[in-house]
């Protein structure tokens, strides 16, 4: 028999369970951390996957000069 989740529990796809892992570990990270306090005016009210998302695009824009 299959079980349901319990209340408030989600279950997640593949991709969203790697994002999670991903967003938690980067943000876990010396470079982000060092990157948030750098913009800590600019990032008030943004929530840790908005943070997250800029952090790699500025990285990758970075790295394609």
């Amino acid at each position: 028999m299959a079980q349901t989740p319990a209340y408030g529990e989600r279950q997640l796809s593949p991709d969203s369970e790697i994002w999670y892992s991903l967003k938690y570990a980067i943000a876990a990270s010396s470079g982000f951390q060092r990157w948030q306090l750098e913009r800590d005016a600019q990032l008030q009210g943004l929530r840790l996957e908005q943070q997250v998302q800029r952090y790699l695009r500025e990285t990758l824009e970075t790295l394609a000069y």
